[in-house]
């Protein structure tokens, strides 16, 4: 870590002006303006370094510019960028494909399509689900993030202002509350619940509102990410799978966040023990190139040409990128490496939490960790103002974080990460607590 002026410097501020005036209003959270990176460490444009533990929003798994991942987008862009996979043929795309079946949960045939992003995963899950089953309606949970495409937009619920405006065009999705024991919303305590979060589905909703015979699929992700990284208790995806079987009803695994080993897995669903039908990838798969894919029952496949495709999914680039993330990910043992540091992690995060109140929840998978910041533990009132300051007080150290949930700061470093950079990393959090908490 490295601060030789205030972040932002004047380098720095100079973007900021021209990117508030020229480019629409979206989600930036922190006045970071990079220049360079490399692994866990990013350079801004004012020559500060700074420890990231946002990994480009989940996408940098194999971390920044890996060299295997750079030799493989110079050498396949230096041969051919773009011959529409959709319409044509080309051999990476193919073997790619292969791949993803192979690594994918389940022992059956699977076919994939190929997309560039997270929420055009969803889309084309959602598209694939309605034609297979020819049923209007789709499933969720309350808090889940999915996308903001407008197919997507109905099954995210994580921030009313993400549908604000669009409801009216939104439509086909319903939710059910989330498995989020830390805040259960029947006021229970697992496992005397008896997975109440699940079986609801079935003992109240398909008895109620929703006709089973009407839902084509339920669509969720096996950690919670933009909601708050929300870990459902053991068992209820399992509960959930068997309601779902007995009706003909398609599990969809958003994996676009948790996937790629972010957990200590290749998905976090294999911590379930659960096989969904479909998953949609995206972010990490390509290592900073924009790809993503659904991977799905062969027999879900379409019969007929042109109910789906598009132009730029698989792009040759993209698919040499992904080829050589997960060939990174085998050769340096990244899966371990994700359990092993993000135990270490989480064993950290703990000894915080000890020592401030403010801490009401540790949880996550692998290096998907989160901490909840809380007015007391007894109310468990969101510090939503305090959990903003850290995430400043973060940077201005050298850290960079993501904040995700109401007041929940995700730590999402590098699967590349090393024991002594999660102890900085740790630090620099420490420190920017009790700054936090001390200027607030």
């Amino acid at each position: 870590m490295r601060i030789v002026t205030p972040i932002p410097g004047p380098k720095a501020r100079a973007i900021i002006a021209a990117d508030t005036e020229y480019v629409a209003t979206t989600t930036k959270t922190s006045p970071i303006a990079a220049a360079e990176a490399k692994g866990v460490w990013v350079t801004d444009v004012d020559g500060n370094r700074l420890l990231d533990f946002a990994a480009g929003v989940g996408v940098l798994n194999v971390g920044h510019c890996h060299p295997d991942v750079v030799r493989a987008v110079r050498e396949q862009s230096e041969r051919l960028m773009h011959f529409a996979g959709t319409d044509f043929y080309y051999e990476n795309q193919t073997r790619l494909a292969k791949k993803l079946g192979e690594v994918t949960p389940g022992n059956y045939e699977k076919k994939v399509f190929f997309t560039n992003s997270g929420t055009e995963s969803a889309e084309a899950a959602l598209k694939l689900v309605r034609w297979n089953r020819q049923r209007p309606l789709v499933l969720g949970l309350l808090g889940s993030f999915h996308g903001r495409t407008m197919g997507s937009l109905a099954l995210t619920a994580s921030k009313s202002i993400q549908r604000a405006r669009f409801n009216a065009h939104t439509g086909g999705a319903m939710h059910i509350p989330p498995p989020y024991c830390y805040r259960c919303p029947y006021k229970l305590t697992y496992p005397s619940c008896d997975l109440y979060c699940a079986k609801i589905l079935k003992e109240l909703y398909f008895e109620t509102s929703v006709p089973p015979e009407d839902v084509a699929a339920f669509v969720a992700e096996p950690v919670m990410g933009e909601g708050g990284y929300i870990v459902p208790p053991n068992g209820w995806h399992g509960a959930l799978k068997r309601i779902l079987d007995e009706h003909q009803i398609l599990l969809v695994d958003d994996e676009v966040q948790s996937g790629i080993g972010r957990t200590g897995k290749m998905f976090a669903i294999e911590h379930t023990g659960v096989v969904p039908d479909v998953v949609t990838t995206a972010k990490s798969l390509g290592g900073g190139l924009p790809i993503g894919s659904i991977i799905y029952r062969k027999t879900l496949d379409y019969t007929y040409q042109g109910a789906h495709s598009n132009t730029f999914g698989g792009n040759l680039v993209a698919v040499a990128a992904a080829e050589a993330v997960l060939g990174v990910i085998e050769r340096e043992h990244l899966l371990e490496n994700a359990r092993d540091q993000g135990e270490y992690l989480r064993r950290r995060l703990v000894e915080l939490q000890q020592k401030y109140e403010v801490i009401g929840d540790v949880r996550g998978l692998g290096l998907m960790v989160a901490t909840e910041f809380v007015e007391n533990r007894e109310t468990k009132a969101p510090a939503v103002a305090l959990r903003d300051r850290i995430l400043v007080e973060g940077y201005r150290r050298g850290l960079i974080l993501l904040p995700c949930g109401k007041s929940t700061i995700r730590y999402i470093p590098p699967l590349v990460i090393r024991r002594e950079e999660v102890d900085e990393g740790v630090e620099i959090l420490d420190a920017a607590i009790a700054a936090a908490l001390r200027d607030g």
